[in-house]
C-alpha cells in the first residue's frame, strides 16, 4: 500500500527543526525523508530541489524566530526598558545551537557559492540587520540618542551570539539557575539602557 503523501508544510517544518537544531548543512532530502518515514518521491511532489526546501525553512526561521518575537513584545507593550529586558530574557532561555551554525554558515563567502549558500547568507543578513534595528529602536525609546542606541544594539547582538556560542561549547559558563539567568539579563539591560555621555 502506498504511504500517504506528506504536505509541503510537513517537509518545511521538519527542515526548520533540523535547521534550528543542527544547522543548514543538515537540511538534506534523504535524511529528512527517513525522519518523516517517507520516500524522496514525496519531497519531489512539493519541491524541485533541496535549495528550494532550505529557502522555505529560512523563511520560517525569519517568521517564527524573529517576526513572532517582535510581535509578542509589541503586543505586550509597556516601557521600552521593560521590553528590552523581556527580549533578553526570551533569547537567553530559547537559544538554539543550530542558529549559531546558521549564522556562521553565512560567513563562508567562497567563490561560486551554491544557491543554498546564497539563500542562507541573504537570510542571515536580513535577520541580523532587522534584529539590530529593532533593539536600536527599543533603546532609542528609552531615551538614548540614535548613534548610542545603534552602537549598543550591535553590542547586544554580539552578546547574544556569544551566549549562543556558550550554550554549545561551554554551557557550564552560563547561569545555571533561573535566578542567575534573571540577574544576568538585568545586568545586560542596565548596561545597555543606562545613560550615555554625548
Amino acid at each position: 500500500m502506498e504511504r500517504a503523501r506528506l504536505s509541503r508544510a510537513t517537509w518545511v517544518e521538519a527542515a526548520f527543526d533540523v535547521l534550528m537544531t543542527t544547522g543548514p548543512d543538515a537540511v538534506a532530502v534523504q535524511p529528512l525523508a527517513r525522519r518523516l518515514g517517507t520516500t524522496k518521491g514525496s519531497f519531489y511532489w512539493h519541491f524541485h530541489t533541496r535549495d528550494e526546501l532550505l529557502a522555505a525553512a529560512l523563511v520560517m526561521w525569519e517568521e517564527q524566530v524573529t517576526d513572532s518575537m517582535i510581535a509578542r513584545l509589541e503586543a505586550a507593550g509597556g516601557p521600552a526598558a521593560d521590553q528590552v529586558q523581556q527580549l533578553f530574557a526570551a533569547v537567553t532561555t530559547s537559544a538554539r545551537p543550530g542558529e549559531l551554525r546558521l549564522l556562521g554558515a553565512a560567513g563562508q563567502q567562497a567563490a561560486g557559492q551554491q544557491a543554498g549558500q546564497q539563500a542562507v547568507a541573504a537570510a542571515v543578513q536580513r535577520v541580523t540587520l532587522r534584529r539590530i534595528a529593532y533593539v536600536a529602536r527599543l533603546l532609542r525609546a528609552t531615551g538614548l540618542g540614535a548613534a548610542a542606541a545603534e552602537r549598543r544594539a550591535r553590542l547586544a547582538y554580539a552578546a547574544y551570539l556569544g551566549y549562543v556560542q556558550l550554550t554549545q561549547s561551554v554551557p557550564a559558563a552560563l547561569p545555571q539557575t533561573p535566578r542567575a539567568r534573571r540577574a544576568l539579563v538585568a545586568e545586560l539591560t542596565a548596561a545597555l539602557v543606562g545613560d550615555t555621555s554625548p
